[in-house]
C-alpha cells in the first residue's frame, strides 16, 4: 500500500484509482474525506517498480531489466501507445502481430459492449450460442473452399495442437496407425506448447526442451534469401520444393501431415517465399495421401495481401489454423478449419471411442467471437485489402533507400509485412554475431524516437495496424533507417 502523503486524513486506506482530464497522469484519491485532494500521481517509474516486482515476462532475460526499461501503458489509440507520463509510441508491431485495426477501435469496443449485457461466456460441450454459430458460418464462407467445420481454442499454439492431434487421430481412427511423424520446414515456428514446438525448427525457442519433444521430419526450407544471384522467387521455391518430394516419396506411409506457414516464416526471422511452393506441395500431399496443415495464426486476415495467404496459391489446406488478427488483437481466440471427411471420421458410436477428446474451458467463448464478428465486418465494410494495398506500397517506399545501406543484405516485402535484414558484411551475407544484439540498439533507438519496433535478431520489420497512415509509414521509415545507422556503427 502506498503511505499515506496527507497525514491529516484518516481515510487514506479507502482508495480509488481514476482517469482525470490530464491526458498523462492517473491520479489516486481518498474517498469520503472533506479534506482530501489529488494525494499521488501515478508515474511510469513506479509501475515499473511494482511490475518488476511481481511479474515474469514473457520472452524476456528479466536481468536485463536491470537496465533496459519497461514501458508502462497507460491506454492505446488508433496505431499509438500512451505511458503513464504522456510519452507516445507507434505501434509498428500491432503488438505482437496481432491487432488489426487500432487500439481501442470504437466498432469493436461497442460490439464487445453489447456482447457484456447479453452473455459473456457459457461452455461449448453440449450446449452452444449464437455468437459462436454466425463466426462459424461466416468463417467457412470465406475460408479456401472446402473448409467445412471450425474447432476453437485459446490461442495460436493451442490451434497447432488442435491440428496436430485431430491429424494423427483421424489416421489412426481410419486403421493407419503407422502414420506417427509429421514434417516441417527448417526455420519454421509454430508457438511454444510442446507439440507446436516440436514441428518448428527455430533453434532459439526449441533446443532448451529437446529432450520433451515428439521426433520430426524437417525439411530445408524454401526461404528466397537464399536463392543464387539473379534467381527468382519463383524458380527458387520450385528448385527448393524437389527436397520436400523426395521427403514425402520417402516418408508418405508414416507421415500424418506436412506442417507449413503459408509465404511468410514470420519468427523464424520473416522469411519469405513464392506461392508457387505451396501449390506443389497440395498436389504433392495429395499424391501421396498426407494432410497439409497451414498455419495462417501470423499471416491471415490481410497480412500478406490477401484475406489468407494460401488464397495466393488457389489451395485449400486440410487444416487451417487462426489466431491473433482473428479478434483484431481483443481478446484471446483460435480456430481450426478442416474438412467434412476429417470430421467423419470422428462422428460414430460413443462405444468406439472415437470422439475427438479434446478441450478448452473458454472454447468459443462468446466475447471473443463477438470481437472477432466485429472484425470480419471492418474488413467487409472498408475494403481493407484494396486499402492496404497502397499501405504496403508506402512501406515499400519508405525504405527504399535502406537497399544501399552498406549492413542492410535485403528489404523483403510480401504484403503488409516488411523486414530489414542487417548484416556485417554486404557482399558475403556475413550475418552480425548474435551476442552483439544489433537489433535490440534499433529497438532502443526507436522507442527513443517514439516508435515500437521488436526486432528479430538482426532484423527489423513492419507489421503496423491497417488504420496507419501514410505520414506515419514515414515516419517508421526514417526511425528505422537512423536505428539501423545507430546499430551498426562500431
Amino acid at each position: 500500500m502506498l503511505s499515506n502523503p496527507d497525514p491529516l486524513c484518516p481515510l487514506w486506506h479507502k482508495t480509488v484509482i481514476c482517469s482525470v482530464d490530464s491526458p498523462s497522469d492517473t491520479h489516486f484519491f481518498c474517498t469520503d474525506c472533506p479534506l482530501s485532494s489529488i494525494v499521488h500521481v501515478m508515474n511510469n517509474a513506479e509501475l515499473v517498480q511494482r511490475d518488476l516486482s511481481v511479474l515474469w515476462h514473457p520472452c524476456t532475460q528479466m536481468k536485463d531489466h536491470e537496465w533496459l526499461p519497461v514501458i508502462p501503458v497507460r491506454r492505446g489509440k488508433g496505431v499509438w501507445l500512451e505511458d503513464f507520463e504522456g510519452k507516445r509510441y507507434l505501434d509498428a508491431i500491432s503488438s505482437w502481430w496481432v491487432n488489426l485495426f487500432g487500439h481501442s477501435n470504437p466498432r469493436i469496443n461497442a460490439a464487445l459492449a453489447r456482447q457484456l449485457d447479453t452473455l459473456e461466456h457459457v461452455l461449448l460441450a453440449g450446449f452452444t450460442h449464437e455468437t459462436v454459430i454466425e463466426l462459424s458460418e461466416r468463417l467457412v464462407g470465406i475460408s479456401p473452399d472446402g473448409l467445412d467445420r471450425c474447432f476453437y481454442a485459446d490461442n495460436g499454439s493451442s490451434a497447432v495442437e488442435v491440428a496436430l492431434k485431430m491429424s494423427f487421430h483421424s489416421w489412426r481412427n481410419r486403421g493407419r496407425e503407422n502414420k506417427t511423424k509429421f514434417i516441417t520446414l527448417e526455420n519454421s515456428y509454430h508457438g511454444e506448447t510442446l507439440g507446436a514446438l516440436a514441428v518448428g525448427n527455430v533453434e532459439l525457442y526449441k533446443e532448451t526442451y529437446q529432450p520433451l519433444l515428439m521426433e520430426t521430419i524437417t525439411v530445408p526450407s524454401p526461404d528466397c534469401y537464399h536463392r543464387e544471384a539473379g534467381e527468382t522467387w519463383h524458380d527458387y521455391s520450385v528448385r527448393q520444393f524437389g527436397k520436400m518430394e523426395a521427403v514425402l516419396e520417402r516418408h508418405a506411409d508414416e507421415a500424418c501431415a506436412v506442417v507449413i506457414e503459408p509465404l511468410v516464416q514470420c519468427a523464424g526471422y520473416m522469411r519469405m517465399y513464392d506461392p508457387v511452393y505451396l501449390a506443389l506441395l497440395r498436389d504433392a500431399c495429395n499424391r501421396h495421401g498426407v494432410h497439409l496443415i497451414a498455419d495462417e495464426i501470423a499471416v491471415g486476415f490481410g497480412r500478406t495481401g490477401t484475406l489468407f495467404a494460401c488464397e495466393q496459391a488457389g489451395i485449400t489446406p486440410d487444416f487451417l489454423c487462426l489466431s491473433k488478427g482473428l479478434t483484431g488483437g481483443y481478446l484471446p481466440l483460435s480456430v481450426v478449419l478442416t474438412r467434412n471427411e476429417i470430421y467423419d471420421v470422428f462422428y460414430d458410436d460413443y462405444t468406439r471411442l472415437n470422439a475427438f477428446l479434446h478441450s478448452h474451458s473458454y472454447t468459443g467463448n462468446p466475447l471473443g467471437c463477438r470481437a472477432a464478428l466485429a472484425t470480419l465486418d471492418i474488413f467487409n465494410e472498408d475494403g481493407v485489402i484494396t486499402a492496404n494495398r497502397s499501405l504496403a506500397s508506402a512501406m515499400a517506399a519508405a525504405v527504399a533507400d535502406l537497399a544501399g545501406h552498406p549492413h542492410v543484405a535485403e528489404v523483403r516485402q510480401t504484403g503488409m509485412i516488411l523486414a530489414i535484414e542487417m548484416v556485417k558484411d554486404k557482399a558475403s551475407r556475413t550475418t552480425y554475431p548474435w551476442q552483439e544484439r544489433r537489433g535490440l540498439r534499433v529497438y532502443r533507438h526507436a522507442l527513443e524516437h517514439g516508435v515500437l519496433l521488436r526486432p528479430l535478431g538482426n532484423v527489423i520489420y513492419f507489421m503496423p495496424p491497417y488504420v496507419i497512415t501514410t505520414e506515419e509509414i514515414e515516419m517508421l521509415g526514417t526511425v528505422a533507417a537512423g536505428g539501423i545507422d545507430t546499430a551498426t556503427r562500431d
